[in-house]
């Protein structure tokens, strides 16, 4: 019997998860990731997240439905290196993160892989709605969920050929709907438990005020270190609001605060709807601009995954994703060099922002993908 680590965040989908690889025949460990930093920061909400208190709870009462042995693990420095100093550094340098990317990358199959590895499973498994197919060229690629309003695979391009050899994804196959009716027949006590929308780390979605937090923190233990005069504190200080002439017309709060495409939360006034068009950490400078500035054809992403294939040979036309909730969009990709690719759409897209994912899709299979640059 082969084993499987299953990694139970405490919620209706890993649950189910679970009890799937169970049905088929697999030897099935629950694991739940310790990856909060302070307890008291990452408290016990009511409706929890994969991250909080509650989740070891859920997960362990989970466990003992399905009698599967259940354990923590402490990956607590992995996330921190990973995940939160990556987070608050992308937002430093005027760039707008996806930490869940860089988390399913680096720690829930890096470090979980290994580990699950090293005491003898083939497999990890998760509750992500997506499944993995080995393609006629040999490749694993990721498929899109038979739910497309529920699909994670924009979150799950950066895994390796090496981990999605080794990875089971059972809830892809399945509507949302059905997870939640097996939870309730197996009479799971998660089974009516509310999506985790939030960010884990940042339960208030203060992002602004998580990163002031965290660098205070950091500045006190480096008592030598003033805010003022450090570069990596830099996106935190006020600066000039530009308009996309140049003209200065008002100062803003820090880098920080803002995104590309942001509307609510400027405290300008325009005399029309003003967007974020750009952020310039080198001059310290947002710049301001109408509806139709937010718009563009084209971006440049590095940072490349190549997954449904090995590398980009001459160009190729996708379907490309720049954020979680965008639809896609017709575009033809060509690198121009060794790490870097230009994707150019056949309409303007809205908000194209440094920082996030761009996903590259052939019908329902993960092309690959890379992080926008500009």
């Amino acid at each position: 019997m082969e084993k499987v680590v299953v990694g139970m965040s405490g919620g209706v989908d890993s649950s189910v998860a679970a009890y799937l690889l169970q049905k088929q025949g697999y030897e099935v460990i629950g694991i739940t990731m310790q990856i909060w930093q302070d307890e008291d920061v990452c408290s016990m909400e009511e409706n929890g997240g994969c991250c909080g208190l509650s989740a070891v709870e859920d997960a362990r009462r989970v466990a003992s439905v399905l009698d599967i042995p259940y354990y923590v693990m402490n990956f607590k420095q992995e996330f921190r290196d990973n995940v939160i100093d990556y987070f608050v550094g992308e937002y430093l340098q005027a760039r707008t993160p996806n930490p869940c990317i860089a988390c399913n990358r680096y720690v829930k199959w890096e470090a979980l892989l290994k580990r699950s590895l090293d005491i003898g499973a083939s497999y990890i498994a998760t509750g992500h709605y997506a499944s993995i197919d080995k393609l006629p060229n040999g490749r694993f690629s990721i498929k899109k969920s038979v739910t497309q309003a529920k699909d994670q695979t924009y979150a799950l391009y950066n895994l390796t050929q090496h981990q999605l050899s080794h990875t089971l994804m059972p809830v892809g196959a399945f509507e949302k709907d059905k997870i939640r009716e097996l939870a309730k027949e197996l009479k799971l006590p998660v089974a009516n438990k509310p999506d985790s929308q939030e960010i884990c780390f940042v339960p208030d979605n203060d992002y602004a005020g998580f990163i002031a937090n965290y660098l205070e923190e950091k500045r006190q233990k480096r008592s030598d270190v003033s805010t003022d005069g450090d570069k990596q504190f830099q996106g935190m200080l006020p600066g000039n609001y530009v308009n996309t002439a140049g003209e200065i017309i008002g100062k803003h709060r820090g880098l920080i605060h803002y995104t590309v495409g942001q509307r609510k939360g400027l405290g300008i006034a325009m005399g029309q709807p003003a967007f974020v068009v750009e952020l310039r950490p080198e001059s310290n400078e947002v710049v301001i601009g109408g509806a139709n500035e937010v718009f563009s054809d084209r971006l440049i992403a590095n940072r490349l995954n190549f997954m449904a294939i090995e590398d980009l040979d001459g160009e190729m036309v996708v379907d490309a994703k720049i954020r979680y909730s965008h639809k896609g969009a017709r575009a033809t990709i060509k690198r121009t060099g060794p790490d870097e690719i230009l994707c150019i759409f056949e309409e303007p897209q809205r908000a194209i922002t440094p920082g996030q994912a761009v996903v590259f899709y052939d019908g329902d299979y993960v092309v690959g993908g890379g992080t926008i640059i500009k």
